[in-house]
């Protein structure tokens, strides 16, 4: 990921992910280091996770803390909330989100992020992603946690997946 300290080679970009699912963190967590993609224990992000897995999309989690997280990279448990970080600092994570993924996929534009996760999230780093030629679609936006939870079991059912 972001991470590499090297930048894309032409065939990663041709083999990079067109369209790309966003998922916010929780703050209910396992109380011991895991994959990222089980750290997270509530019944959104687990709902979240099924939908993403179901659709067989490239995905990461959108970290308070991290930034953009492999769902296959081990993290340790935090206590870090975006709703928490001043102004500024939540800038900074989105620029820091921002630029994590274009060292994950490459060029921006002309890819689709599709955001599942809360307001400040999306929020910060929509302006940025959609300045850079990308498209943001935030198919929950407004509906309240029970709202989320039905359409994620509406879609999941109709998929005949679950989590």
């Amino acid at each position: 990921m972001g991470d590499r300290g090297q930048t894309l080679s032409s065939r990663e970009r041709e083999t990079a992910p067109q369209h790309v699912l966003l998922i916010g963190c929780v703050g209910e967590k396992s109380v011991f280091s895991a994959p990222a993609r089980d750290l997270y224990v509530s019944t959104l992000f687990r709902l979240r996770r099924a939908y993403a897995e179901s659709l067989r999309l490239t995905w990461y989690i959108l970290s308070a803390k991290y930034g953009i997280v492999d769902p296959e990279k081990v993290i340790a448990p935090y206590d870090t909330r975006l709703l928490d970080l001043s102004a500024p600092e939540s800038r900074a994570w989105g620029g820091r989100v921002f630029t994590q993924l274009e060292a994950t996929v490459g060029v921006l534009c002309g890819r689709t992020f599709e955001f599942h996760a809360g307001k400040s999230y999306v929020e910060t780093v929509q302006p940025r992603l959609e300045a850079a030629g990308a498209t943001v679609l935030w198919p929950l936006k407004g509906l309240r946690i029970g709202e989320q939870l039905h359409w994620y079991k509406g879609r999941l059912a109709r998929q005949g997946s679950g989590p």
